[in-house]
């Protein structure tokens, strides 16, 4: 019950009903929304793709992490907060959506990988830094962070062909 109070309380706000009610507004977010996201898989994928041992191959992936993560975060910070502004306008529509639901839980996973990254085998980087080919476990976080992310895109993109009466 309370879930569904804020969910309606979301959709009340001012912010979300000029969004929702305006005719530029919704678009030019979406317009934000997809920019940040493409940012956000584009340099997690040359992360990614480096741990794999596909591309970069010559640089070391600290070097490589140091320059790429900052402006992923930035990028991702735009991310939430335009999503969050069109979630805001059909809140309780969004939540019940299944293509939602599931790229919240794919973004939760992709949290989770992130952190199991950083906390087990970024920690053993001086052993692999330099080498060109990056051990198993690094390969593996790789490869399960772009399957993370291709789904990621998959169901935000769903989610435009999942909602019925959408703004704008």
């Amino acid at each position: 019950m309370i879930f569904l109070n804020a969910l309606q309380w979301l959709h009340d706000t001012d912010v979300a009903t000029s969004i929702r009610e305006g005719d530029t507004l919704f678009p030019w977010i979406e317009c934000v929304h997809v920019l940040a996201i493409t940012f956000v898989v584009g340099s997690i994928a040359a992360v990614d793709l480096r741990l794999l041992g596909l591309a970069s191959r010559g640089r070391r992936f600290s070097r490589l992490n140091a320059e790429v993560v900052p402006l992923t975060w930035f990028a991702f910070a735009i991310a939430v907060v335009s999503g969050t502004l069109l979630f805001s306008t059909k809140a309780s529509q969004y939540a019940a959506n299944t293509a939602f639901e599931l790229k919240m839980l794919l973004l939760l996973l992709a949290g989770v990988n992130m952190m199991i990254f950083q906390l087990v085998i970024f920690r053993g980087i001086d052993r692999w830094d330099h080498a060109t080919t990056t051990p198993f476990q690094a390969k593996l976080a790789g490869g399960i962070s772009l399957c993370i992310w291709i789904g990621v895109v998959a169901c935000g993109r769903m989610i435009g062909f999942t909602m019925t009466d959408m703004p704008g």
